[in-house]
């Protein structure tokens, strides 16, 4: 099997004009490898939240005109699917990849997770501010993160959880995101290393109920 890491040529197809030309060529050139990352990378992202994770990569269905402006590889808790549930994501757009934390628009209890993410930020919050690289996005599809989380306070770490209960597409999205140039010239090892340790450290994250 061909390495799945990225390269130059895998960032310009969104470039591409026009629904199926952008889609014939994310079929064949990005989609095989976020198969390989999903493979290859679940056991480890498994053991690193201590239950069992299925990996789930977009197929961008719901879309028939406009073309997807990214394509991922998700890891959640259910077989049948990841957006009603915690997950991570490997996501890969035309000026970055993402290694990102999620809870999404379609998460089935918004409010709950909420309430444990404000209980446990005091604790958590500090850690992850530690962490080189972490940061929090506005929108699941966001290229440029809207804050490093080590500039958030605990306070306001804490109140990024309004963003899911405010409007009905609320959503809880913080990781890190790697330029394309630099994505470009990494190595399978380095792609799986920074996929590993951006999940290891926001595993706190997915395991709150």
């Amino acid at each position: 099997m061909a390495s799945p890491a990225f390269v130059a040529g895998d960032f310009k197809i969104f470039d591409v004009k026009g629904f199926k030309p952008r889609m014939t060529e994310i079929r064949a050139r990005v989609r095989p490898k976020l198969d390989a990352f999903g493979e290859s990378l679940t056991p480890s992202v498994g053991r690193s939240v201590g239950g069992d994770v299925f990996a789930h990569v977009a197929q961008h269905a719901r879309r028939t005109v406009n073309p997807p402006d990214d394509t991922w590889v998700a890891f959640g808790p259910d077989a049948r699917g990841y957006k009603k549930h915690s997950h991570f994501k490997i996501a890969v757009s035309r000026s970055a990849v993402r290694f990102l934390f999620e809870i999404g628009p379609e998460h089935a209890d918004k409010p709950r997770w909420a309430t444990a993410w404000k209980k446990n930020a005091p604790k958590v919050g500090p850690v992850l501010r530690r962490v080189k690289h972490l940061a929090w996005f506005k929108n699941e599809h966001d290229e440029e993160p809207a804050a490093p989380l080590a500039d958030l306070t605990p306070e306001k770490l804490g109140e990024l959880a309004d963003e899911l209960t405010r409007t009905r597409d609320g959503q809880f999205v913080v990781g890190r995101a790697v330029p394309a140039d630099e994505a470009a010239r990494w190595t399978e090892a380095q792609y799986r290393s920074a996929a590993l340790e951006t999940f290891r450290a926001l595993a706190p994250l997915y395991r709150l109920r």
